[in-house]
């Protein structure tokens, strides 16, 4: 689906998305750099497989959250994951890398991604996420998400998401 198709089915379903151009980012860290000052919490993306690669996921959790695979795969009955290529995001999501987010759902029809979301952002008032590409933002209000993810046919798997523990100081 093009960013055109996307906004056609924003309208389609009702759901209020604020656009905010920008320089391209590729990590959090540009982002927060070149993104201006938006509502909501920000979000980063993991697009994820299986170690047979029979499973992928789209995990969005908080962008300052690091995120231990290893207990996240075991909270999820997944075993061992790990980053699924850029190929395969393509074929899954249809988007490039820099561009991920849960808007991306929407490429999904076939309901092959496993969509998890982390409970903080499921239960903020808004979340910012990038609409298929990484040149801009938009703002969903909580019932905004709601309503998105269901017109994508998905069912959200709420959890808290393990974060990595930093390592201690000497």
């Amino acid at each position: 689906m093009s960013v055109a198709d996307l906004d056609g089915f924003l309208r389609e379903h009702a759901i209020d998305a604020p656009r905010h151009e920008h320089p391209a980012v590729m990590t959090c860290e540009e982002s927060d750099r070149l993104v201006p000052r938006l509502p909501g919490a920000k979000t980063k993306n993991l697009f994820l497989r299986d170690r047979k690669g029979k499973r992928h996921l789209l995990v969005t959790v908080p962008s300052e959250r690091a995120v231990d695979l290893a207990m996240l795969g075991a909270a999820l009955d997944a075993g061992r994951l790990g980053f699924a290529s850029a190929e395969r995001l393509q074929r899954f999501l249809g988007i490039a890398p820099g561009s991920v987010s849960l808007v991306a759902l929407v490429n999904d029809p076939e309901h092959a991604v496993e969509f998890v979301i982390d409970r903080a952002l499921w239960e903020a008032d808004a979340i910012q996420v990038h609409p298929l590409v990484n040149t801009a933002t938009v703002v969903l209000a909580h019932a905004d998400l709601v309503r998105f993810v269901a017109a994508t046919g998905h069912s959200p798997r709420v959890i808290d998401v393990p974060g990595a523990v930093a390592a201690a100081a000497p």
